[in-house]
């Protein structure tokens, strides 16, 4: 291997490092966020109920949420194998092609669940 080719590989796990990282900060920063609001109201003397607790908590989930990442993740399938697809390189497309199989089981597995859940 040649040693600049190394960059590629190592750049995307640090892409990925770095993403994964700003999740868990953001959803941090929002769980701090909602119990500064909780103490805030509790020092003003404010009633909470159980029911608002549990509505500032967890915000309403919209009912086609499945639906809408099954079909993002059979669109990024696509997308993928259609890259692998573009390029002459026999390797290069059966690893876009076995690539692509991730994101499409994926949102397959959304769809029955949009398809088979309950729903509330």
């Amino acid at each position: 291997m040649h040693p600049d080719g190394v960059w590629v590989p190592l750049s995307m796990f640090i892409g990925l490092t770095v993403i994964f990282s700003l999740f868990i900060l953001f959803r941090y920063r929002s769980r701090q966020d909602f119990q500064q609001t909780i103490r805030s109201a509790i020092d003003k003397g404010q009633e909470l109920t159980p029911e608002i607790v549990e509505r500032l908590g967890n915000p309403p989930v919209a009912p086609d949420r499945d639906l809408r990442r099954g079909i993002l993740g059979i669109g990024l399938a696509v997308g993928f194998a259609l890259f692998g697809v573009a390029f002459p390189d026999d390797d290069l497309q059966a690893i876009m092609l076995a690539v692509a199989n991730f994101p499409l089981f994926i949102g397959v597995a959304f769809l029955l669940m949009y398809r088979f859940g309950a729903r509330s």
